[in-house]
């Protein structure tokens, strides 16, 4: 009969080579289902814009979309008082250690001086809470953080009809209940104080008010001192509102400084306990350093010592201290007299140049004879201009004329030259007439 013999034994290579074989594709099954729910993300509207610009091949094509200044030849600024601040910074030889988690102690103090001034009571009485953050962005979710975590997660904060598409983002995820009051009146491209109002007065008793300082982005139109007044009024009238101060244009509005804080300091001498974040992106063009900061008028000093040490324990879990060079960089030009003087001019400058195309764009679409009024292109101030074109002009722009908007109409001054603005006014009234 025929012989049968057991089947040789694999070897232990072989064995450990399958054994081995089947852990990866059960790591690969599991890997390939973890995410397998997540959705892909929406596209940020303006990097989505200035990704098609960059595609464009067109001669004439400009890109309108970005909040970033340029000078007179459209490329990227860098303020000769930073350079020089960035000299001195680098030639003292300082360490890159951990700043505290507060932040720069010098740079607060300069930052709140700014715009507070140097004389205001409530520094003297040392009744405000000031922290370092990253830059605008990060001092409105700190502050969110705060009020979702002390006035309660659902709380509503109004944003003004419209205002930077981020605010909503931003509040939203730190837990509170974004809603909007009525600020822009299209019918005639400025403020609806009647509207605003109105809203105030209706608002929920403990309800957030968020107010742009100065520069109202993205529309551009900010009120006047009287209007400001009426503003403060009817908070204080209220008296259960909690105001939040957005300040991310300081001297890049109107070229003065002490001017753009006017309605901070305003409602500060009202009485009213505001918060207020300062971003020193547009003013110092420190768009990549992330400098800012977050401050809270409280009732006393005893008051302010609590609240900071809550803002410390939210700042802690979340990026545990701030980047120290864009720190370093306002201290030493808002305390250096001369750097001072030097910026003070540099950013008029930036200012000024803004304004002028304001005014040629203005008149360039009036030369061409327009059937519509322009007055509101001068009438704004700041870095955007909220035009009044219709979405459908917008993409006509974009399409026949290579021109980048967003599609709410609103056009980046900072994009806007010597070279391009008759391009530009041709190309507006040839889609809104």
């Amino acid at each position: 009969p025929a012989m049968t013999f057991p089947a040789a034994p694999m070897s232990r290579a072989l064995t450990a080579a399958r054994q081995h074989a089947n852990v990866l594709r059960m790591v690969s099954s599991r890997a390939a289902t973890n995410w397998a729910s997540v959705p892909m993300g929406p596209a940020d509207p303006i990097l989505g814009l200035t990704q098609a610009f960059n595609e464009d091949t067109h001669p004439k094509k400009m890109s309108l979309g970005v909040g970033a200044y340029r000078d007179g030849t459209g490329k990227p600024y860098v303020l000769d008082s930073v350079r020089k601040a960035e000299a001195d910074i680098v030639s003292a030889g300082l360490n890159k250690e951990y700043l505290g988690i507060i932040g720069l102690p010098d740079f607060i103090s300069a930052s709140v001086r700014l715009m507070l001034g140097d004389n205001n009571p409530v520094l003297g009485q040392k009744r405000l809470a000031a922290v370092q953050t990253l830059s605008g962005t990060g001092g409105c979710r700190l502050v969110g953080e705060f009020y979702s975590r002390f006035l309660g997660t659902g709380t509503a904060l109004y944003l003004p009809n419209p205002s930077w598409a981020n605010h909503k983002n931003i509040f939203r995820d730190a837990g509170l209940s974004v809603k909007q009051y009525r600020y822009w009146d299209a019918s005639t491209c400025g403020l609806d104080l009647d509207g605003m109002l109105a809203d105030i007065a209706d608002m929920p008793a403990g309800s957030v008010v968020l107010l742009h300082a100065c520069a109202h982005n993205p529309t551009g139109v900010d009120p006047t001192v009287e209007q400001w007044e009426a503003i403060s009024k009817a908070c204080k009238a209220r008296g259960d509102l909690h105001l939040f101060f957005d300040a991310a244009y300081q001297g890049f509005a109107s070229g003065d400084p002490e001017r753009d804080a006017g309605a901070v300091r305003m409602f500060i001498e009202d009485g009213h306990p505001i918060a207020l974040c300062q971003s020193f992106a547009k003013n110092f063009g420190l768009y990549g350093e992330r400098v800012g900061c977050l401050s809270m008028v409280c009732t006393d000093d005893e008051e302010a010592k609590r609240v900071e040490s809550q803002l410390k324990v939210l700042i802690r879990p979340m990026y545990s201290n701030p980047p120290v060079h864009g720190a370093r960089l306002v201290s030493k030009i808002l305390k250096d007299q001369e750097l001072n003087k030097q910026w003070r001019a540099e950013c008029k400058g930036m200012a000024d140049r803004i304004i002028t195309m304001r005014t040629k764009l203005r008149g360039e679409l009036e030369r061409l004879g327009s059937s519509r009024s322009w007055a509101h292109v001068t009438d704004q101030i700041g870095m955007f201009c909220y035009s009044g074109l219709t979405e459908e002009q917008v993409l006509a722009l974009r399409k026949d004329y290579h021109i980048y908007i967003t599609n709410d109409g609103r056009i980046s001054m900072a994009g806007v030259s010597d070279d391009n603005v008759d391009y530009l006014a041709s190309s507006i009234v040839a889609v809104a007439g």
